[in-house]
């Protein structure tokens, strides 16, 4: 009989995830995950599979925390463009104040990652879209309000703006935040 697990599985999935997004998938060795969760390598492995499994239960993670946090933002008092703006400035105000400037977990597995491991392109993907759908229904509530014109094609506007978010994520680990708040106001001034 084995020994009981003296850790919570979610919480090392949470602690995982911060070490992907903080060094990488290909940076982030058995080790490091040990060392971060504070959870010998083999009973990482015994729980988890192997690090990719974790990794991909990280990317899960983030989706799930990313959507909720999307959704309860966007979908506050306001105009569309108010909440969708107050969202980006959000996002980048994170990525600007953070101890390390890591952008998101999503654009940085997509540049690592993507079109070569069809596990971590599915799982951006689907991050991806449910952002999109999220845009894409603030700004249709935002033309049912009045506050967007109904000529805008609400899901060609989201994507662009979810172009935008991946634009943003990653160039607020070299930019300051006046130059990202002036692609945040190019960005909506489309509508």
């Amino acid at each position: 009989m084995g020994r009981p697990k003296n850790f919570e599985p979610d919480v090392v999935i949470a602690q995982a995830m911060e070490t992907f997004w903080t060094n990488g998938y290909a940076g982030t060795s058995p080790a490091d995950l040990a060392e971060a969760t504070g959870v010998g390598k083999g009973s990482l492995y015994h729980t988890f599979g192997s690090k990719r499994e974790l990794f991909g239960k990280a990317l899960d993670l983030y989706d799930r925390a990313g959507s909720e946090m999307t959704e309860e933002f966007l979908f506050r008092p306001g105009t569309a463009k108010e909440r969708i703006r107050a969202y980006l400035v959000f996002i980048v105000d994170i990525d600007l104040t953070g101890p390390v400037k890591r952008g998101c977990l999503a654009a940085n597995t997509a540049l690592e990652l993507g079109g070569r491991d069809e596990e971590a392109t599915r799982a951006v993907r689907r991050m991806e879209e449910r952002t999109i759908e999220l845009l894409t229904a603030r700004i249709e509530q935002g033309q049912r309000d009045g506050d967007v014109a109904p000529e805008v094609d609400a899901k060609a506007q989201a994507q662009f703006l979810m172009n935008t978010i991946v634009g943003l994520r990653v160039m607020a680990k070299t930019f300051d935040g006046p130059a990202l708040y002036r692609i945040i106001d190019t960005a909506l001034a489309g509508f």
